[in-house]
């Protein structure tokens, strides 16, 4: 009896040692193992991600995780895992392993904590300027247009000297009516800002309306019409929202690095050596 003891508690002691090599590092007091780091390896090449191989960022985005669900429970916001599933649900990953699941859990639970935390402690911090407002405006015309209907005049092929004798005009007609004295063809077209390709969006980005542009392309324009559609209603006040979850993310990114230094991270694998 006394050797079946002895064989059974070497059996544990061996099972005990194979569990402690697997945890590659802690976070906090959080245990991090390999099969972890694999499992978020690839949920994130499911996501697209990142790839397969990645796994020293894998690995840091559950340190990140860690630590930022420890400062919300700090403050009193407690994600549970009952809270990351129905958003799991929504996100339909699939079939995949009880590690993964945990693992994805564990990455929108951190997600949906950070977030709160950035609305409780930086967005009621943050004024947005009418500066920020025009930069962020300016920039999504670059990007993808606005829902404004656009009505310009294009003339292709205009020779230097037709360029150099072109007016402000009053109106389109008058436009079109000064292209065709001079010899040339105007081209009219009425579109939505985001339909039109990215070259001509961004020559007419800080365009006034009624001036020709400089020669560009061999070619001129003017925009003579603009025309709010109705999706322009609430554009400014969705333009201010982005310009404030840029400024928080930005400060929410400084915060996090702070929060790593304070951290109590141990890495037993010199893989992981950050």
């Amino acid at each position: 009896m006394k050797k079946i003891c002895a064989c059974f508690c070497f059996m544990l002691l061996s099972v005990g040692v194979a569990n402690a090599a697997s945890v590659v590092a802690s976070v906090n007091g959080n245990p991090i193992t390999d099969t972890d780091i694999t499992a978020r390896t690839e949920l994130m090449a499911r996501q697209g991600k990142t790839s397969a191989t990645n796994r020293r960022q894998a690995f840091q985005n559950i340190i990140d995780d860690y630590i930022k669900i420890e400062y919300a429970n700090n403050f009193g916001v407690k994600i549970t895992d009952k809270d990351a599933d129905k958003e799991l649900k929504r996100m339909n990953l699939g079939n995949i392993s009880e590690t993964m699941r945990s693992m994805a859990r564990l990455a929108v639970r951190s997600d949906i904590a950070w977030q709160i935390m950035m609305a409780k402690t930086i967005v009621p911090n943050i004024e947005v300027s009418d500066n920020d407002i025009a930069s962020e405006k300016s920039d999504l015309i670059r990007e993808r247009g606005l829902p404004i209907e656009i009505t310009m005049i294009r003339v292709v092929d205009i020779p230097d000297n037709m360029a150099k004798k072109l007016s402000k005009p009053k109106n389109c007609a008058d436009a079109e009516k000064q292209i065709e004295n001079l010899g040339g063809y105007p081209q009219t077209i009425t579109a939505q800002q985001y339909e039109l390709s990215e070259d001509i969006r961004h020559r007419i980005a800080d365009l006034p309306l009624l001036t020709w542009s400089k020669k560009q392309d061999n070619s001129v324009l003017l925009v003579c019409k603009e025309q709010k559609s109705k999706e322009y209603k609430n554009l400014d006040e969705i333009i201010k929202q982005n310009a404030i979850f840029k400024q928080a993310s930005a400060m929410a990114d400084q915060n996090l690095k702070q929060l790593r230094r304070k951290a109590v991270i141990i890495i037993n694998d010199d893989r992981y050596k950050l």
